[in-house]
């Protein structure tokens, strides 16, 4: 039996039904962890659907409460030899709002459905369907080799989708058990749908809310047009001086001074395309002089996400007496986020524009993290892709959303690797989400050749 047989046998796991069986069974749990009433839901999926399936490949589970009392986490353990490489993975069993009543006709989110090449269901693509791959690649090499060759550590939580409250706080108190050579895990989106894609950390993001708000209710824009400040109207100056008209940051400090050599070169090949459903991109929007990818994945930007002064609804006749508006920064490795805010307040106190105020949103925060592409792991990781699918896969330095790589690459001190099993127009947080079957089909070959490169001893080891 060899790595072929394990591939193949990753490969008849849809084939045979057993795919949509199991991930039907998991969309079946609704565990939205943004609703309180389905918290029964979320220890369901880790105790009656997660447990069940990882000590049927001769993991040891245990499932701890969450220390700031949201979603639970199971850890499973599978130790075959000290002396081997260990590789940990992380998934979330949480999903958002089910949105019932928004899919479309003949969908729900809590029913797995096959039309043509997509499946859709609530958790399809984040994050249910993307585990159920890995833990389904897995099981190809066990049953193909007879033992995995490797250690395996596996951690579920169950509060992705409201921010991962007590990840930090469960990792830190179980450094040991966590200890690995390598994270190797799903999440978010391919580059295409038809490219493999292996990204090796995450923009940061940081949000916060600016307001003007210079005096109590509205006043008659008759009797006092041209006499009193318009808040709207400064926080709309504010902007434009942060962010230019094709989007382009203005401010230094809320930029990096340039691209890596090693970035430039991962991405020079790499072609940004959300599939058929995805949106058209505005090639004129963004930093000049970058190509698409690196405008995303090397660079940062300043966005808009809500905007509000007056009563937009129902508009009066009225000055408004204050405005705001709702933003965000991703950034990458390259800058300091602690930098943002000063750098802002300065800039509109330069500009004369100090009735614009900076309050920093609590929970809207995640650090920036990237390995290099050029990394030894990140390196091992292409070649294993590119032996299953015959294809070189896009490698990014980081993926341009957010998720809590920091807690992996930062804290348990990680070379991190991401390979995502969705795509760009996967409708994930809103009605009709959904994943590709061909997608799934490569995933499980490729994971399939990850877990057997890893217990074929092929994985750099980690300098002590």
């Amino acid at each position: 039996m060899n790595r072929a047989d394990a591939v193949a046998k990753a490969q008849d796991y849809f084939d045979s039904g057993r795919f949509m069986t199991d991930l039907g069974r998991r969309v079946a749990i609704p565990t939205a962890s943004q609703e309180p009433e389905r918290a029964g839901a979320l220890s369901d999926y880790l105790e009656g659907e997660m447990r069940p399936t990882f000590e049927a490949l001769g993991f040891r589970c245990r499932i701890i409460a969450n220390p700031k009392g949201a979603g639970p986490f199971l850890i499973a353990e599978r130790r075959e030899d000290p002396k081997l490489p260990t590789v940990f993975s992380y998934g979330h069993g949480d999903v958002i709002r089910g949105q019932e009543a928004e899919w479309r006709s003949g969908l729900s989110p809590w029913t797995l459905t096959r039309e043509g090449d997509r499946l859709y269901g609530r958790g399809t693509a984040d994050n249910k369907g993307q585990h159920t791959i890995n833990i389904a690649a897995l099981e190809a090499v066990l049953k193909t080799r007879g033992k995995l060759g490797f250690n395996a550590v596996f951690l579920i939580e169950t509060g992705e989708e409201v921010g991962s409250p007590g990840l930090r706080e469960v990792i830190e108190a179980n450094r040991d058990v966590l200890a690995a050579d390598l994270l190797l895990a799903s999440d978010g989106p391919r580059l295409a749908p038809s490219r493999p894609t292996i990204f090796m950390g995450a923009r940061g993001a940081i949000n916060f809310d600016l307001t003007c708000d210079l005096r109590p209710g509205g006043h008659h824009s008759g009797n006092w047009g041209g006499l009193l400040a318009n808040p709207g109207i400064l926080l709309a100056h504010a902007i434009a001086s942060i962010v230019g008209r094709r989007g382009e940051i203005l401010l230094p400090a809320l930029k990096p001074k340039e691209l890596s050599a090693s970035v430039k070169k991962a991405l020079a090949d790499c072609e940004v395309d959300g599939g058929s459903d995805g949106p058209l991109i505005d090639t004129w929007w963004g930093e000049p002089g970058l190509s698409p990818p690196e405008k995303v994945y090397g660079w940062n930007s300043f966005e808009v996400l809500a905007f509000k002064t007056g009563n937009p609804e129902r508009p009066v006749n009225a000055i408004p007496g204050r405005a705001s508006a709702h933003c965000q920064i991703r950034f990458t490795v390259d800058t300091d986020p602690n930098a943002f805010i000063p750098a802002l307040e300065r800039h509109f106190k330069s500009l004369g524009l100090a009735q614009v105020k900076i309050a920093r949103s609590r929970d809207g925060y995640f650090p920036a993290t990237r390995l290099d592409p050029e990394h030894p792991t990140a390196q091992w990781a292409a070649a294993s892709v590119r032996a299953t699918t015959n294809a070189d896969p896009c490698l990014l330095p980081n993926l341009g959303g957010s998720l809590p790589n920091d807690l992996f690459a930062d804290v348990l001190g990680l070379p991190t690797i991401w390979v995502p099993h969705s795509y760009g127009a996967c409708s994930q947080h809103a009605p009709d989400e959904h994943m590709l079957v061909p997608v799934v089909k490569e995933g499980l070959r490729i994971m399939a050749g990850l877990f057997w490169d890893l217990g074929a001893g092929k994985l750099p080891r980690r300098k002590s």
